[in-house]
């Protein structure tokens, strides 16, 4: 059995722990993460950008569009998966179970 089969969390007593087993590295990291985010934002009021559509102009506008079309994307793929999406047992085997 390797250390995977067992899940996340779970070592060995020889094995060292890793930087992310530490939750509060973890919060420091979505920290870093949220104050980028925040200081990217802002800077799109500063920023000039030599925009080539019209929509480009409106702030924020490639968060926005990232969002709406991810949004899309989840949607599509919750329908398409009613779509072409197999019993369980699909790869069994034939009529005779072989």
């Amino acid at each position: 059995m390797t250390p995977h089969d067992r899940g996340p969390g779970h070592r060995t007593p020889d094995e060292a722990p890793h930087v992310w087993d530490d939750p509060r590295n973890v919060n420091r990291l979505f920290r870093v993460f949220y104050v980028l985010c925040a200081l990217l934002v802002l800077a799109d009021f500063v920023l000039h950008r030599h925009a080539v559509h019209p929509l480009e102009h409106v702030p924020d506008f490639y968060p926005l569009y990232g969002f709406i079309g991810i949004t899309v994307l989840v949607l599509l793929a919750k329908v398409l998966r009613k779509l072409v999406m197999r019993p369980e047992d699909y790869y069994d085997g034939g009529p005779d179970g072989h």
